[in-house]
């Protein structure tokens, strides 16, 4: 009889593959199940040893070592609580089901919830870092019912990425669907980051000129410092990269962007919470206008504006694209993390800030030195009530922000969009401002529809209503 395995893995897309693999090679036996026993069969004939093929979810339970862990890695909605179903019929009291999808934190609540009540263990973990990540070691963020942890700590930490001390990019993130809640906001900073240097991109391409090479020249060098990190450096990767015939595959790529549905659950979660994310907002909107190309190419021709070419001096503007990029990232993640305490503080999770940066410094697309900053400044105080504040953020914002403006400013006056630099830098205004305009606003609103306002000399928390046509 084969010795019963560590864990379970349904769903071998290319993710799921790489992660059974990742398993396997950390010494746990794997068993795997996919819907279509064809891709199981071709898994099975490459995949080596500490595996199990199996061709239904019994064979799939039965060859389960007690407590049953299971780990899907299916398409998020329906399919996983397709799986869920029927997975509840050959599993048992004390049983673990860990979703690692991009499902939206609401249904991992509710999955949570739906399985206590039945005597099931369910972890939400959100996994970033791709397919080489899910392969070499990603960043995990698991969170659901806590009596779950120690069950499935060590393969999950045993998985993951390690930075240079060997800490693991994993730890407990929170109960219900914390886990899926900060993965959305990760990929809502991703959003941000990416947008921010396709920005640079576009400024150093059609407003100073610059090649391919001369670009990925300049991402080579911001790769150090307060800028090192997996996006900047791929991008220079991406920059130099040729096809067969010698041409720039980025000048082959459609400029139409697609985007799987976390962005925007960032933003709506945002609203909901009462929070600012207008930086991430952007971006995500400018993933949308591009998806309109045969719009934007009709535009072109009737619509004026100015010419993109810029005097300036290349080098000094250079520099200063690159106090205006560490200074937009800061308050990306400032937007993200103000996200995440708000949502904290409503559903419970009590989330540890400063553990969350310590998750995404290896394994995950937005891994960066940036992240241990973060981690000092909520180890400094944790009561911080928004990053830009944190010493050492505000004071890159302090030396940067000329530069920001230079840059905002040039790049407008030049016809060239910077949506997230842009709101970046009017979030950071705004954030500064003592006295904003809203106080007309509150009048208005209580002209037309009696809302009430809040008078400067009176205690906060009175309301008050003016008869305006009196």
């Amino acid at each position: 009889m084969n010795k019963l395995c560590d864990i379970g893995l349904v769903g071998l897309g290319v993710m799921g593959r790489a992660l059974a693999q990742n398993m396997a090679g950390k010494g746990f036996r794997v068993a795997v199940y996919n819907y279509i026993p064809s891709v199981t069969e071709e898994f099975m004939a490459g995949a080596g040893d500490g595996f199990t093929g199996t061709f239904s979810y019994e064979e799939l339970a039965g060859s389960l070592a007690a407590p049953r862990k299971v780990f899907l890695m299916v398409t998020a909605g329906s399919a996983v609580d397709q799986v869920i179903n029927e997975l509840l019929k050959v599993l048992e009291p004390g049983d673990v089901i860990i979703d690692g999808g991009n499902s939206d934190f609401h249904d991992t609540e509710r999955r949570c919830a739906f399985l206590a009540e039945r005597g099931l263990l369910y972890i939400g973990t959100g996994v970033s870092g791709g397919e080489e990540g899910a392969l070499k070691g990603p960043s995990m963020m698991p969170g659901g019912n806590a009596a779950a942890w120690p069950l499935v700590r060590p393969v999950l930490q045993a998985i993951a990425a390690k930075v240079d001390d060997g800490t693991p990019c994993c730890n407990w993130v929170g109960n219900g669907g914390a886990g899926h809640f900060v993965k959305m906001v990760h990929n809502g900073i991703e959003y941000g980051d990416i947008q921010l240097i396709c920005e640079c991109y576009q400024i150093m391409r059609d407003g100073l000129g610059m090649s391919n090479d001369e670009m990925r020249e300049v991402f080579l060098r911001w790769n150090y410092g307060d800028l090192d990190s997996y996006l900047i450096g791929i991008t220079a990767d991406i920059l130099g990269k040729k096809d067969a015939d010698g041409r720039y595959i980025i000048d082959t790529i459609l400029d139409t962007a697609g985007q799987k549905g976390t962005g925007k659950w960032t933003v709506q979660a945002a609203l909901d919470q009462g929070t600012p994310l207008s930086l991430i907002s952007e971006a995500v909107f400018a993933r949308c206008l591009s998806a309109r190309k045969e719009e934007r190419v009709a535009a072109e021709a009737v619509l004026e504006g100015p010419e993109a070419n810029m005097t300036a001096d290349r080098e000094s503007f250079l520099e200063d694209l690159r106090k205006a990029l560490l200074a937009a990232k800061i308050v990306s993640y400032a937007q993200g993390f103000s996200l995440m305490a708000a949502a904290s503080k409503e559903y419970g999770w009590n989330l540890d800030l400063g553990g969350v940066a310590l998750l995404w410094r290896g394994g995950c697309i937005i891994r960066s030195v940036f992240l241990g900053r973060i981690k000092e400044a909520y180890k400094a105080d944790p009561e911080l009530v928004n990053l830009m504040l944190a010493p050492w953020f505000r004071e890159k914002l302090a030396e940067g922000q000329d530069a920001w403006r230079r840059v905002a400013s040039t790049s407008l006056l030049h016809g060239i969009p910077v949506p997230s630099f842009s709101a970046g830098l009017n979030y950071y205004d705004g954030y500064r401002c003592a006295s904003l305009p809203a106080n007309l606003l509150q009048a208005q609103r209580d002209y037309f529809g009696a809302h009430t306002y809040e008078r400067t000399d009176r205690p906060r928390g009175e309301f008050h209503h003016t008869e305006w046509l009196k």
